[in-house]
C-alpha cells in the first residue's frame, strides 16, 4: 500500500522529469532561424550567447520581472530590435512572435523513460502538481493529463526558492505541508526550499552531482523516479508493466 502520510507530491520538471538543455537549445536555435528571416539585422549581430547575456542583463535591471522568463525573452527581443531602429510597433509584434516560436519548441520535450510510467502510477494514489521556474506546459507535452495542477514562476509571481511557489501548490490542493512531498533536482531551489516550509523533499540526482557541504542531506537521493515509487511503496516499484508498454 502506498505511503499514507502523503496526499500531495509536487515535482520539478526540468532535469527532474525531462532533460532541459536539449529542448532549450533547440528552441533558441528555432528563434534564431526565425529571426534570420523576420529580423535579419538582429540575427546578423546576435547569437544564442549574446541573446542570453542580454536577457540576464535585463533581469538584473528589472528584478521585478526576472521570475517571468517568457516576459523577459519577449522584452529582450523587443529592446534589441528598438536598438537597431526597428519601429516600436514592429519591435513589439516581432517580440511576441519570437516568444511564440520559442514556446512551440519549448514544449517539444522528451521525458526521461521512467517519467510517464511512474507518474501514471503515482497519479492513482496522490495529487500531483508540477512546479517549475521554467515555462514549459506539461499539458502540451507527452505527459498531458498526469498533473492536477501546473505552477510556473510566472503564475506564482515568484521563482523557487520563494515559498510562495510551494504555498500556491498547497492552497490549490487543500493539503498541509506535512502531507506534501517535493521531488526535484536542485539542492537549494527544490530540496532546501521545500524543507524550509516543513515539506519533506527528495533529491533527483540523475547526473551524479555532489550534494552541497553546507546543506543537511536530503531524506532520499534517487537517480530515477522508479526509486521514488519503490520508496513510496508503489507495487512493483513503479517498474513498467505490460499495461504501461
Amino acid at each position: 500500500m502506498p505511503n499514507p502520510r502523503f496526499r500531495l507530491i509536487t515535482l520539478d520538471l526540468d532535469d527532474t522529469v525531462w532533460p532541459c538543455e536539449p529542448v532549450i537549445r533547440a528552441a533558441e536555435e528555432a528563434v534564431l532561424d526565425w529571426l534570420a528571416r523576420r529580423a535579419p539585422r538582429l540575427a546578423a549581430v546576435h547569437d544564442r550567447a549574446t541573446l542570453r547575456a542580454h536577457r540576464f542583463a535585463l533581469m538584473a535591471q528589472r528584478p521585478e520581472i526576472a521570475h517571468d522568463l517568457g516576459l523577459v525573452r519577449r522584452l529582450s527581443i523587443e529592446s534589441l530590435l528598438l536598438g537597431l531602429d526597428y519601429a516600436p510597433d514592429l519591435a513589439a509584434r516581432l517580440g511576441e512572435q519570437a516568444l511564440a516560436v520559442f514556446m512551440a519548441q519549448r514544449n517539444r520535450i522528451e521525458p526521461y523513460p521512467d517519467a510517464a510510467p511512474v507518474l501514471r502510477r503515482l497519479a492513482a494514489d496522490f495529487q500531483l502538481v508540477s512546479i517549475t521556474n521554467g515555462n514549459a506546459d506539461p499539458e502540451l507535452t507527452p505527459l498531458a493529463g498526469l498533473f492536477d495542477h501546473h505552477i510556473t514562476a510566472a503564475r506564482a509571481g515568484a521563482a523557487k526558492p520563494d515559498p510562495v511557489v510551494f504555498d500556491l501548490a498547497l492552497r490549490l490542493t487543500g493539503v498541509g505541508s506535512r502531507e506534501c512531498l517535493h521531488v526535484g533536482d536542485e539542492p537549494y531551489l527544490d530540496v532546501e526550499a521545500a524543507r524550509c516550509l516543513g515539506i519533506e523533499a527528495i533529491w533527483v540526482n540523475r547526473l551524479g552531482r555532489a550534494w552541497p557541504d553546507d546543506l543537511e542531506p536530503p531524506t532520499l537521493t534517487i537517480t530515477d523516479l522508479h526509486q521514488l515509487a519503490t520508496w513510496l511503496g508503489i507495487p512493483g516499484g513503479g517498474r513498467q508493466s505490460a499495461d504501461d508498454a
